[in-house]
């Protein structure tokens, strides 16, 4: 992606009320926050590469492959993640429950809706990789069944 697009990207941002965007171009994607945090930029990196962000200061990324005994679920859709059904509500699941195909284990919630993931293979949950109201990438690894 080419560096004057990001910038554009970055000017929009500044003189729009959003306080994130994303945008993804064949293998490559960027995403730009603003707000408590520092702004990102990352057009996927190779290992160990040094990308900048959005203020200037190079950070070092390590894109290694993640190591898993079992088997990963992983998110089908960006959102939030919940473990709970409600506020007031038991958990799904938790670690060392056995769970069946098609068990209900979260919901992650994009643009207002409540989308159940549900097992894709019995066995034990051995991990849970993540809380409720974390923030969830596409393909993220979120909990792993032995």
């Amino acid at each position: 992606m080419d560096i004057r697009k990001i910038k554009k990207l970055i000017e929009m941002l500044q003189e729009s009320d959003l306080t994130e965007i994303e945008v993804g171009q064949g293998d490559e994607s960027v995403r730009i926050t603003r707000g408590g945090v520092a702004q990102t930029v990352s057009v996927a990196p190779s290992n160990n590469q040094v990308v900048q962000n959005a203020a200037g200061i190079p950070q070092q990324i390590n894109n290694q492959t993640e190591l898993v005994s079992g088997q990963a679920i992983k998110s089908p859709i960006v959102g939030t993640f919940y473990r709970r059904p409600g506020p007031d509500k038991n958990p799904f699941i938790k670690v060392g429950d056995s769970v069946e195909v098609g068990d209900v284990l979260c919901i992650i919630e994009a643009m207002k809706m409540m989308n159940e993931i549900k097992s894709e293979y019995s066995g034990k949950v051995t991990s849970i990789n993540a809380e409720d109201g974390d923030p969830i990438e596409f393909d993220q690894h979120i909990i792993t069944i032995e």
